[in-house]
């Protein structure tokens, strides 16, 4: 079984391969089903927004190959979203050989007005009816026999997470190709008919029978109600930081600091000074800057420990169906920044990286919505490498001063927010966000999903980390900084109050933000100092792949004007910071 993805180019279709689209409504598991058959490495998750470009992967069975399309999930095909556009651009591609519509049997109703809307376009089809087993543990029976019946078309019981039916899809899949030519003419309906056809087959096809509400159903229930749910929601964040704080520190003083500094770098020193006299080229390979010890410091044992179990957190929330109750509970604080509730996936997205926050907006159902959230991200959300960045910056000198960061942050989040809602055009469209069951997430996906999202970090930081600190290596050996810092240093010294090194971290956080923070560990900076320098971190120019896809999604005006603004930004508010500091020492 072969495999490719693909985000902007199609594979190559050969004469004997179908073309076979998978489409659904976000949450059904339509993810899992493409990563199921294909074998790719699909990242899935159980909140809307998720796969928002689409992904293509290679498959074979019976002799037979394809290539299946993961079209992007919606709720309609009115064509209101970029998402909707995408998948009604697909299924009026006439080289399209046939569909695999993904239903949810523990929403029938809301699955099966899709589901017609996709019949509509008269394409050979296949339903795979997942989420069985859950359905089943709310009490709730689908007779498949009169489904196919009503639907007029096959429909195959599936729980994609345990591999249960997807081989009765395929086979099914192949059977309608083969006998596209007996397809009978769909009858497009109004909203208002097609809403009747779902409630005479809801009628005669499902029976629900009442249960008691699990434990989990209950908790699911309750975390959507302002009491007990921001109760919950606080302990959730607590409980994250906790992990993410707690053990970050203590892996990296356990595992990764001795590692690092008693085996790994001493080994490439022993190794470079076996080739190369002390000097200069000495000291930009294994110096104080050098590339093979603060470029494996820094990502690996500053940094890594941080992002692996941040991971873990957000992983765990997005397939438990967590997050989408997130986002009930702040709807209102959100809607004063100009967005939704369901902004809540990319913001915590954010915090991972900004690259896929930012292209997660493309689920937003109105332009000014993706803009207001993506300059939000860029500007006051900390990805997972610069937090990791701050606490090791500040959480062994001063707790107090990392909260202040987070909470500097949270307030330039609403300011910033009210504030771009006024000035772009433009209206926010009602929330329309589903809310996925409470489930506990597949030990197996969950630990695929954390090596994935790990294992992409790691190539995609260090290189850039590595550059970063050759350069830094490069410009503090050959003199250069001195030269440098001393044109801005009525900016730095000045205005920041930061020693002339600090130079050195602006120069690098342009290639990635927490490049702006870790040059400040090697410096003696007071508690105001290591604010100052945070604060400016934190606001600071988004780093070269975040420019790169700002350019991409909105166009190279946009994205220079925000990058200009979260400089400004980072250096008006560092130095009133600095400056309202050592006027409240002076009185003290």
């Amino acid at each position: 079984m072969g495999c490719h993805s693909t985000e902007q180019t199609d594979l190559h279709i050969g004469k004997d391969e179908l073309k076979i689209l998978l489409m659904g409504n976000p949450n059904v598991g339509k993810s899992v089903v493409f990563s199921k058959l294909t074998g790719m490495e699909v990242l899935s998750a159980n909140y809307t927004g998720t796969t928002v470009t689409y992904t293509q992967g290679k498959i074979r069975h019976r002799d037979r190959k394809g290539v299946l399309i993961d079209v992007p999930g919606t709720y309609s095909l009115e064509a209101t979203s970029a998402a909707e556009e995408v998948a009604v651009d697909f299924l009026q591609d006439s080289s399209v050989d046939a569909v695999i519509c993904v239903l949810d049997a523990t929403n029938l109703e809301r699955n099966l007005n899709f589901a017609l809307q996709v019949k509509e376009y008269g394409l050979p089809i296949v339903f795979a009816l997942n989420l069985i087993d859950v359905a089943e543990r709310q009490g709730v029976s689908i007779d498949v026999k009169k489904l196919e019946e009503a639907l007029g078309a096959p429909v195959v019981p599936t729980v994609a997470i345990r591999n249960i039916g997807l081989r009765d899809l395929l086979d099914k899949t192949w059977q309608v190709v083969k006998d596209k030519d007996k397809l009978t003419p769909s009858t497009e309906l109004s909203e208002e008919e097609r809403w009747q056809v779902v409630g005479r087959m809801i009628k005669s096809t499902q029976q629900v029978e009442h249960r008691h509400p699990t434990f989990l159903e209950k908790l699911g229930d309750l975390s959507l109600q302002p009491f007990p749910g921001l109760p919950i929601a606080f302990i959730v964040l607590i409980a994250a930081l906790g992990v993410v704080v707690g053990g970050g520190k203590g892996l990296r003083a356990a595992i990764f600091l001795p590692l690092v500094h008693n085996w790994i770098v001493p080994f490439f020193r022993t190794v470079v000074s076996s080739f190369i006299a002390e000097g200069t080229l000495y000291n930009i390979l294994v110096g104080e800057y050098g590339v093979f010890v603060k470029g494996i410091e820094w990502p690996f044992a500053l940094i890594l420990p941080y992002v692996f179990l941040f991971y873990i957190v957000l992983s765990f929330l997005e397939d438990s169906g967590y997050l989408p109750r997130l986002g009930v509970l702040i709807d209102a604080t959100l809607r004063r920044l100009g967005i939704h509730g369901r902004n809540i996936v990319p913001f915590i997205m954010g915090y991972g990286c900004a690259v896929p926050a930012i292209l997660g907006t493309r689920a937003a159902t109105t332009f000014k919505e993706r803009l207001i959230v993506s300059s939000l991200v860029s500007l006051a959300v900390p990805c997972a490498a610069q937090t990791g960045a701050f606490i090791a910056l500040l959480g062994d000198h001063s707790a107090l001063v990392l909260v202040s960061v987070y909470l500097i942050s949270f307030m330039a989040i609403v300011v910033a927010g009210i504030i771009l809602d006024k000035m772009i055009p433009g209206k926010t469209e009602p929330m329309l966000l589903e809310i996925p069951n409470i489930l506990m997430p597949d030990g197996q996906s969950l630990f695929k999903k954390i090596w994935i999202r790990t294992r992409e970090f790691m190539i995609e930081a260090e290189v850039p980390m590595m550059l970063g600190v050759g350069f830094a290596a490069l410009v503090a050996e050959t003199g250069m900084l001195n030269s440098i810092s001393s044109y801005v240093a009525p900016l730095t010294s000045g205005w920041l109050g930061l020693p002339q090194e600090a130079t050195l971290g602006l120069m690098l956080g342009v290639i990635r933000r927490e490049l702006a923070v870790l040059p400040l560990l090697e410096l003696n900076l007071t508690t105001l100092q290591l604010l100052v320098g945070a604060v400016v971190a934190l606001f600071y120019i988004p780093c070269l792949s975040v420019l790169g896809v700002l350019i991409k999604e909105f166009g190279v005006k946009i994205a220079v004007t925000i990058g200009v603004a979260t400089i400004m930004i980072a250096f008006l508010f560092g130095g009133i910071i600095n400056h309202v500091g050592n006027f409240v020492m002076a009185l003290l």
